[in-house]
């Protein structure tokens, strides 16, 4: 078995993702309001907040209570889709990790991928869409390329995560709001897809 992540680790990685959304709100707002809601930093903001909240009331015990805490809490207090989207996140993310109550880093690569599969069931959606996929499957597939050393994956699947979003601007929209605007939908980022980088940029940090 390779490094462990603990518990803990993942709790931080939910609290930093909720920094991360703090601190980029008004440029997740800005971002949606050109091809969107403009709510997905108002929405994101409450949501991240929440889950943390709930984690610190009760911290959990194995993994997929971490996963169902979360996910509920992003479920019940995010509008629009992406509560739905990040809410299945995460709980699909503790089920295949049931009673864990730490993972390796390939118990890790299978938790993210079953989170994100579960993204894209809800979703009906894929890569090139213009969503969050954009920026969650070349992610996952970059910590999956190598998970014997998680914050070394975690910081791949950031720079991947990352690059997935930057290279939404150019493309039209074929899932969500934005996709109603057809062809002026390019030449923006999508917010949904800025958002997911900072999900892997404070997983980044979590286990750095």
């Amino acid at each position: 078995m390779g490094t462990e992540i603990s518990l803990p680790t993942l709790v931080s990685w939910v609290t930093l993702f909720r920094d991360r959304i703090a601190a980029e709100q008004g440029r997740l707002t800005e971002l949606d309001s050109a091809i969107g809601d403009a709510d997905h930093g108002a929405n994101m903001a409450r949501g991240t907040a929440a889950a943390a909240a709930k984690l610190d009331e009760t911290p959990p015990a194995t993994v997929d209570a971490l996963g169902k805490t979360v996910g509920m809490a992003l479920v019940s207090t995010v509008g629009g889709a992406s509560g739905p989207l990040y809410g299945t996140f995460f709980l699909r993310f503790g089920t295949q990790a049931a009673g864990a109550a730490a993972l390796d880093g390939a118990a890790l690569a299978a938790a993210l991928r079953a989170g994100a599969e579960g993204v894209v069931a809800r979703g009906k959606a894929s890569a090139g869409d213009k969503t969050m996929l954009d920026a969650m499957l070349p992610a996952v597939e970059a910590f999956e390329a190598d998970p014997s050393d998680p914050a070394a994956a975690a910081s791949a699947a950031a720079g991947a995560a990352r690059a997935g979003s930057d290279a939404t601007e150019p493309l039209v929209a074929r899932k969500g709001r934005a996709s109603y605007l057809g062809e002026r939908s390019a030449g923006h980022l999508d917010p949904g897809s800025v958002s997911t980088a900072l999900l892997f940029e404070a997983l980044a940090e979590a286990l750095a």
